[in-house]
């Protein structure tokens, strides 16, 4: 595949126990590369280096010899209903772990020559059936706000770095993440769209999150690049792929109402909001798609691929 890892390298990784970290972790390292993980806690491995964002405390030295720094640190989005503390939270997470690692590695002479920064499809807002690249404007609200802070704290880089922002898109897996909690309830009979349906989601499958990454690792590509797969879908496809896949209906919709009485603000930000976003630079580079298509990717997530 053009664009893929050719050569050996020391990649740092922040926030590899998460979903796409403990997947890319593994996938780096099934490639022969040295992957170093930072970790909040004691290390309980020679691969991990212990680290404070909170406190912006990371030893510079950690970096000596590094290629890559992978940045995929943050609270869950979705994991808890979103008050005042929490949205704080949300912020302080990702600004306070981007600008620790910045700041470290402009202590140094000589830098690892890439700094991957996740992003996310939130940068755009609820933009409807527009087709979103990566030149698109950011909308208006806590996401998109976020998303863009978190995008220019990564740019704190130092000169001749190469910044990239993946503005990743809805991860669909087998377990964890969104389909977590979906499955569980398309495999009982009991999903169905949220909300009116119409609304689209950007979707891309875990494996094809992990081949993006390193791709975008071995790339020439920089500043935000939108991560997805190149077939959009509503919520209403997306469901009805992934319930077919399952032998399941998915007829049991849950009104906009409800789900904002449920879930308040996160609702209008995470579950309703409209993104048809294109993976413009991907393409144009040459990245191949594990799971194209909807239907292939529906299979994959049933696990018949």
């Amino acid at each position: 595949m053009p664009g893929m890892v050719r050569w050996t390298m020391r990649i740092v990784i922040a926030g590899a126990s998460g979903l796409i970290g403990t997947d890319l972790s593994a996938a780096l390292r099934r490639g022969g590369h040295d992957v170093v993980e930072l970790v909040r806690r004691p290390p309980a491995a020679a691969r991990e280096v212990r680290w404070d964002p909170t406190a912006g405390q990371l030893d510079p030295q950690v970096f000596e010899g590094s290629d890559v720094v992978i940045n995929l640190s943050g609270a869950g989005i979705g994991d808890r209903l979103w008050t005042r503390r929490r949205i704080h939270e949300l912020f302080s997470s990702r600004l306070d772990a981007t600008r620790t690692l910045t700041r470290a590695m402009r202590k140094l002479d000589d830098p690892p020559s890439t700094f991957l920064s996740q992003s996310a499809s939130g940068y755009y807002g609820d933009a409807g059936a527009a087709q979103l690249r990566e030149g698109s404007s950011p909308g208006s609200g806590v996401l998109s706000r976020l998303c863009v802070d978190w995008e220019a704290a990564a740019h704190d880089a130092p000169q001749g770095v190469r910044v990239v922002t993946p503005r990743t898109g809805v991860v669909l897996s087998r377990s964890g993440g969104a389909m977590g909690r979906l499955l569980p309830l398309l495999r009982l009979g009991l999903g169905g769209p949220l909300g009116h349906g119409r609304q689209y989601w950007p979707w891309i499958t875990l494996p094809d999150v992990s081949a993006a990454f390193s791709f975008l690792v071995d790339s020439r590509l920089q500043g935000p690049v939108n991560v997805c797969a190149p077939e959009d879908a509503d919520v209403n496809s997306l469901m009805a792929a992934l319930a077919t896949a399952l032998h399941r209906p998915a007829v049991l919709r849950v009104p906009s109402p409800a789900l904002r009485l449920v879930m308040g603000k996160l609702a209008d930000e995470l579950l309703l909001p409209s993104q048809r976003m294109e993976p413009a630079l991907l393409s144009e580079a040459g990245f191949q798609w594990r799971h194209p298509s909807l239907s292939q990717a529906a299979a994959w997530v049933a696990g018949k691929d």
